[in-house]
Parts: C-alpha cells; sequence; structure tokens
C-alpha cells in the first residue's frame, strides 16, 4: 500500500511551509514516528513525523516552498524493514568515480591555469598590488604576459591579496518573516524610544543571598528575568494603555500580561509567549523563561506558543550590548529591551560610588502610548527592581520566593 504523506497544518492562518532539511533520504525505510524531515513556517520550525513504517520516496526537495495539504513524500507500506539496518543503507552508496590523469585531460585543464608569470609581468602587477593567480594568463599554457599586467584592473579599495570569497544562501522562511515583520513595524507604527538606568545593588544583594537556597528548592536559578518580568507585570498595571494595542480603529485593551520573551533559537529570533505571568511567582516566571529557552533552542517551539502576547521583554545584555532601541513586535504596543551590566560611578547622598547599572529602553507606539505614560511606565520599572523587596515582594522575600 503506498501512502501518501501530505502537510499538516501548523496553525490557523499558515498556509504554506518550506523544506528545511530532510532527515532521510530517497529509498530509506523509516519508522512510524521516526522525524523524517524539519519543516519551517513563518513562525516556526517543526519535526515531520513519518505517519507510518515503510520505504520512503520524496517528492519535494530542501528549500521547496509547500502549501498546506500537499503531498511531500509516499510511504509504501507494504516494504519489509532489511536486515542489517545502516549495514543496507552503506551498501547503496555508491563509490565516487576516480578520475585519471593524462594527457588528453592536463591539456584541457591548461585552458583555466593562471598565475605563471613573465618578469615583466610581475613587475607591472606588483606594482599595481595584484596576485598573478588570480590573473587569466593569455600566453602560451596560460601564462600571464606583460600585455595581461598592463590590462589587468585591481578591485576597488587598498589591494591586500587577501580572499575575496562571497557565498550565497537562501534565508529560512522564518527568517523571511522576522524581517517583514520587522519592517512592518517599523513603517506603520509610530515607534519612539525612552531609556533610564537601574542601579542593580538590591537585587545583585538578594541574588547573592538567596539563590543557591532557591535553586536547591526549585531546581531552578534565581536570574534577573522573573525580577524584571514582574516588574513589568506591575507597571502594566499601572499603565494599561502599554498593554493595550490598535486593531483599525479600536484600541483593545487587556485585563492580563502575556509577556513575549525574545529568544535566541538556531533558526533565528523566537518570541515565546509565558500566559497570565500576573499569577506567577517568582519561581514560576523562573520555570517558565528555562522551558521556553530549552524548547526555542531545540528548535521544539509550536506556532501555538509564540501566538499572542500584550508585551515583550527582549535581553540583549546576554550578548554584550550597552545600549539598544527595540523594535516593536506587532501588533504589541510596547517593548522593553534589558542590556548589559556594568559597574559605573554614580552620585549617591552627595557622594560618587561604583554601582552595577543598567541600561534599560522602552519603545512604544505613540499612537497609542502617550509620552506621560511611557515615562512613567519606565519609571515604575526602574522603581520596582532598585526597591524590590517592597514593591515586588510585599516586604517578605521568604515568602515571595517560596522559600
Amino acid at each position: 500500500m503506498i501512502l501518501e504523506m501530505k502537510v499538516p497544518s501548523p496553525g490557523e492562518s499558515i498556509t504554506e511551509v518550506e523544506i528545511a532539511t530532510w532527515l532521510v533520504e530517497d529509498g530509506d525505510y523509516v519508522e512510524k514516528d521516526q522525524a523524517i524531515a524539519e519543516v519551517d513556517s513563518d513562525k516556526a520550525t517543526l519535526e515531520l513525523p513519518a505517519e507510518a513504517s515503510g520505504t520512503i520516496t520524496l517528492k519535494a526537495e530542501e528549500g521547496d516552498a509547500v502549501a498546506v495539504g500537499a503531498v511531500v513524500c509516499l510511504i509504501d507500506t507494504s516494504a519489509e524493514k532489511p536486515e542489517g539496518g545502516d549495514a543496507v543503507k552503506e551498501e547503496k552508496k555508491e563509490e565516487a568515480p576516480k578520475t585519471e590523469t593524462t594527457k588528453e585531460s592536463v591539456a584541457e585543464n591548461k585552458t583555466y591555469a593562471t598565475g605563471t608569470a613573465s618578469p615583466a609581468a610581475k613587475k607591472i602587477l606588483a606594482e599595481k598590488g595584484m596576485d598573478a593567480a588570480l590573473i587569466s594568463g593569455t600566453g602560451k599554457d596560460g601564462r600571464v604576459t606583460k600585455q595581461d599586467a598592463v590590462n589587468a584592473v585591481p578591485s576597488m579599495g587598498t589591494p591586500t591579496g587577501g580572499s575575496r570569497g562571497t557565498s550565497r544562501s537562501k534565508m529560512s522562511m522564518l527568517r523571511r518573516k522576522v524581517a517583514e515583520r520587522l519592517v512592518e513595524a517599523k513603517n506603520t507604527t509610530a515607534m519612539l524610544t525612552t531609556f533610564n538606568e537601574v542601579d542593580m545593588s538590591p537585587i545583585f544583594a538578594l541574588r547573592s543571598e538567596y539563590k543557591e537556597t532557591f535553586k536547591t528548592k526549585h531546581g531552578v536559578g534565581l536570574g534577573f528575568m522573573s525580577f524584571f518580568t514582574l516588574a513589568v507585570v506591575r507597571a502594566l498595571k499601572m499603565y494599561p494603555a502599554v498593554n493595550s494595542m490598535i486593531d483599525g480603529k479600536e484600541m483593545i485593551s487587556y485585563d492580563f500580561c502575556d509577556i513575549s520573551i525574545a529568544v535566541s533559537g538556531p533558526k533565528g529570533l523566537m518570541v515565546p509567549v509565558m500566559r497570565n505571568v500576573e499569577n506567577l511567582s517568582f519561581r514560576g516566571v523562573e520555570a517558565e523563561v528555562k522551558r521556553l529557552a530549552i524548547r526555542a533552542r531545540d528548535g521544539q517551539i509550536t506556532v501555538d506558543e509564540m501566538t499572542g502576547g500584550t508585551f515583550t521583554i527582549s535581553n540583549g545584555g546576554v550578548f554584550g550590548s550597552m545600549l539598544s532601541t527595540p523594535i516593536i513586535n506587532p501588533p504589541q504596543s510596547g517593548i522593553l529591551g534589558m542590556h548589559n551590566i556594568v559597574e559605573r560611578p554614580v552620585a549617591i547622598d552627595g557622594k560618587v560610588e561604583i554601582r552595577p547599572i543598567m541600561y534599560v529602553a522602552l519603545s512604544y507606539d505613540h499612537r497609542i502610548i502617550d509620552g506621560k505614560e511611557s515615562v512613567g511606565f519606565l519609571v515604575a520599572v526602574k522603581e520596582a527592581l532598585e526597591n524590590p523587596i517592597e514593591l515586588l515582594m510585599d516586604n517578605d522575600v521568604k515568602k515571595a520566593l517560596e522559600l
């Protein structure tokens, strides 16, 4: 029996996918539920499992865009599993034909032989800063003549004699979609960015005192993301316009906080969503961040896990960024950018002290968020981070950390 395997729908609004990688070869025997391909949608990379056991015939090439519901391979379910497994597969491989070196082949290749230059040609090329090996000679056996050297045109700029190779590769569907969304955000929103700085000393002190106990108790680390996420939730409640978005001529406001977190995956930037973060504790946030980060790293993030979100947090600081203007994740109206933490001299009660400082940035859609609200929101985030025990932990650290 021949089974036609069709592209399943990865989610709503997705009409086609791209064959990123075939994990099997044409004619291989596959087991049911074995991953046979990785496919890219415009939101995620997904594995395509075999629907039955049998011999597979591929009907699409890597890089092909195929519609949802289209046949991508055939599986002959009547085929028996070959004995020996991989050994049989090895026997199918044909040995690459050996190339014999003959007088005829040498003569043929001399057409492409370059780089042997006459003394006069060498002098001229040296003055031009050019490599004789890169010149196609017109003399006997490809020899570079004086006239070849005179006619040779050096590349623009300072000649270095180094490699100038280029390569071209097709962008994945996910990468192309990210590019489209970034341009869309720049072109369709009135985006502005406001900045502030945060003294991270109080959070450093809390993590230094409780991180080991927290990890032992909960199995996850006490990182910066839980502090920032809960500070954002508090600020979103104070400034609900930041937790809103435009839909045509209407403004939609949310009474819940679904926080998107930008993470780097093998196929590019991914933005999975933590749902109802207003109900999560420090432990809950850290566990969810870890879960989503692992799934993104392993390419297991689903479309549903990246759909929605009312606000985004992006941590460029993990890559060493000092300051940036993050781009809004449409249709959201705001995104908070975290950056690296650097010890800087700051004025404290009239004295200069060295404190761990992080610059933070809020990019927002000015069509829906006024300057007063955007600045107030970022100040509220700063206040919570600089006074976490009172504003995020209700003056009970152990209870907040569930210790």
